[in-house]
């Protein structure tokens, strides 16, 4: 059977601002690579070929530069607009076109999982559902839609944002849906935020009796919308690193752990300690950077020491010593601070 993905990159990142008034958040690196490239990646890999990005206004130029025609990840991406910001179920109306009549995947774009989908496929499929959503068990479920499952353990209920969760079963940023998700969604009013819920649609799938199957995701999963998300998924992230070499180290540094250095990047006098990403075309002389630090392209790294830092494109850092901070692009930070 053909099975196409949406994934959603309409949102403005206001909770990430400054950083987002330069680039969408769906664009801000983590290990060094764009947030959304990941959820491409793992799309990629089920061997889904149509994929739909649905932007808005801000993200649309963005991202269609950097993502192109989808061939760097093997899918062919379709551009969905959707003029305004208003809600999950809204965005997925906005690619019924696209979808037609085929099972999807619908994916948030700023969300990162530390786990194939593969997993939510397969229960999708093997009980023959009318809709899967991955859930995580959490600590306080009451920021997030919540499943309670009945005793067959298939969702009966979902609540979003309830003062008092009745499970803990957080409901995350990947589902599979049978295109009755569209006349569901048609179905439903703007919640109290004004916004058309996700979780509104599949409860009147639920309520049509419709099955809906929960996958419970076993590995982490992290939603990138504030700048300590983003620090603490580059953590989780760059866990899974492999060294590689193709830049240059000269024989004053030193390195431990996994680190990669991209083309044309060079690093003199300095120690890595893993896991650590150093970006095309940086020059790092006399630092010591790590553990979890990532640098982007031409950045310029002298006599600083950095740790948990995201570096963007083009930054300048000098006689400096940062930790647990991002770096925008084209910045330039110098002098000891205390």
């Amino acid at each position: 059977m053909n099975m196409k993905a949406v994934v959603l990159a309409g949102g403005s990142g206001t909770r990430l601002r400054p950083l987002t008034d330069m680039t969408p958040k769906h664009l801000l690196p983590v290990g060094g690579k764009p947030i959304i490239e990941y959820g491409l990646q793992a799309i990629a890999a089920l061997g889904i070929v149509d994929v739909a990005v649905v932007v808005g206004t801000e993200t649309r130029e963005p991202l269609r530069a950097h993502l192109g025609s989808g061939s760097r990840w093997g899918v062919r991406i379709s551009y969905v607009f959707q003029e305004e910001p208003r809600g999950i179920a809204h965005a997925l109306l906005c690619a019924a076109d696209f979808a037609g009549r085929d099972p999807m995947i619908l994916y948030l774009g700023d969300n990162l999982l530390g786990e194939p989908l593969s997993g939510l496929v397969q229960s999708f499929f093997r009980n023959a559902a009318s809709a899967a959503i991955a859930v995580k068990e959490v600590p306080d479920a009451r920021a997030f839609g919540v499943a309670v499952l009945d005793t067959e353990g298939h969702v009966r209920q979902l609540v979003e944002k309830p003062a008092q969760p009745p499970s803990n079963l957080a409901v995350i940023g990947a589902y599979v849906f049978r295109p009755e998700v569209f006349e569901a969604s048609r179905s439903i009013q703007p919640s109290g935020r004004g916004e058309y819920e996700i979780t509104d649609a599949i409860q009147a799938l639920i309520d049509a009796g419709k099955t809906v199957v929960p996958h419970r995701v076993a590995g982490w999963w992290k939603d990138t919308g504030t700048p300590a998300d983003l620090l603490h998924a580059q953590q989780l992230v760059m866990e899974g690193l492999e060294t590689e070499i193709t830049g240059a180290l000269d024989a004053d540094t030193t390195h431990q752990g996994s680190i990669r250095v991209e083309r044309e990047a060079f690093v003199h006098r300095s120690a890595l300690l893993g896991p650590v990403q150093v970006g095309a075309g940086a020059w790092v002389e006399g630092a010591r950077l790590g553990p979890h630090v990532s640098l982007g392209a031409e950045a310029q790294i002298k006599r600083a020491v950095l740790e948990n830092c995201i570096v963007l494109p083009g930054v300048t850092i000098e006689d400096e010593q940062l930790s647990d901070v991002i770096v925008g692009p084209g910045m330039r930070v110098s002098g000891a601070r205390r």
